[in-house]
């Protein structure tokens, strides 16, 4: 059997915003200083896949202005291939507040990225030689949402990938305010959805998603309907899967990881999406990729930012994961 030699493991596509912290809890418009960080589900999967020494590409556009210039110096740091980002001086980077709160609830989130240059991405931004030089796509349903050409990009990007036999994972990643209506949403995150080899909804997304109300059922909405493998994230209660992986059928759930205190709940998501993805493509079972993913998530939701709990692979290996 010939084996093939790809340039990048996983490549994504999404927008990046810059991202303001605040450094006290209260309303923000109260809140007079914040801290500066990156934002984005594409970028904080590529951010911490890239940590564990996975080779990751990320294709988007940012507007020639210093919040751009921030985000791509502080990808390329993070040694991601930003090779197909494209600097836009007529467009504007978006970016977004983030309140600081003390009780473990959601925190505060505001946006600003509507006419955004990542929202002006369409089919025409996809390079097929590029991507395919990437044994992975992983897609959310953020980038699917923030237009109409960053939605037709989406659905070219997976079926291109899937085209080529490369794996796809897809997290359900709703953000209904970015849809026109919440049936708009359902149908097109579902279509993107079954199409990927691994899904990764939230429980209340999954309820949302299928009408269903149970993990199981959640999961076999999915796998009746193309998907080979779904992992529920079930928050304290960790995660159920059910599937097909390197030939057997899975079916299963993993305990959450105990949280002294949860700081920030916003990316937790993310870090659980890295934990599956690393883990999959490195050959583990499904039970160690949740295993890992869980933890990852229990990390994210103990620190303030996106990617601050985003393990390096020392610390992965530290943690026996």
């Amino acid at each position: 059997m010939t084996t093939i030699d790809h340039a990048l493991d996983v490549v994504t596509f999404g927008e990046a915003m810059m991202l303001l912290v605040a450094q006290q809890p209260g309303p923000l418009e109260q809140v007079q200083a914040f801290s500066k960080r990156t934002a984005g589900a594409e970028t904080n999967v590529a951010i911490g896949l890239s940590r564990l020494g996975l080779r990751v590409g990320w294709a988007s556009r940012l507007g020639d202005d210093s919040m751009g210039r921030y985000l791509l110096s502080e990808m390329r740091r993070e040694g991601i291939d930003c090779s197909h980002v494209a600097v836009d001086a007529a467009q504007r980077t978006g970016f977004q507040f983030k309140g600081r709160v003390t009780d473990g609830s959601d925190p505060p989130v505001e946006y600003h990225r509507k006419g955004s240059a990542a929202s002006a991405m369409g089919v025409g931004d996809i390079d097929a030689g590029w991507m395919l030089s990437a044994r992975h796509l992983h897609a959310t349903g953020v980038f699917a949402a923030v237009s109409d050409t960053t939605r037709e990009a989406a659905c070219r990007q997976v079926a291109l990938m899937r085209e080529a036999g490369r794996t796809i994972s897809f997290d359900t990643n709703l953000r209904p305010s970015l849809w026109q209506s919440e049936e708009r949403m359902r149908y097109w995150v579902n279509h993107l959805a079954v199409q990927a080899d691994w899904v990764l909804p939230g429980l209340e997304e999954g309820r949302l998603l299928t009408g269903e109300d149970a993990p199981e059922r959640i999961a076999r909405f999915y796998l009746e309907r193309g998907a080979r493998l779904v992992i529920v994230k079930l928050g304290a209660d960790g995660a159920y899967f059910e599937g097909s992986h390197g030939g057997a059928d899975v079916r299963g759930s993993v305990p959450a990881f105990p949280v002294a205190q949860v700081v920030d709940t916003v990316g937790a998501g993310d870090g659980f999406a890295v934990g599956v993805i690393s883990a999959l493509l490195e050959g583990r079972s499904v039970p160690d990729a949740a295993r890992r993913g869980a933890w990852i998530g229990a990390r994210a939701v103990q620190v303030p930012g996106d990617t601050e709990g985003l393990p390096t692979r020392a610390e992965l290996d530290a943690a026996g994961l």
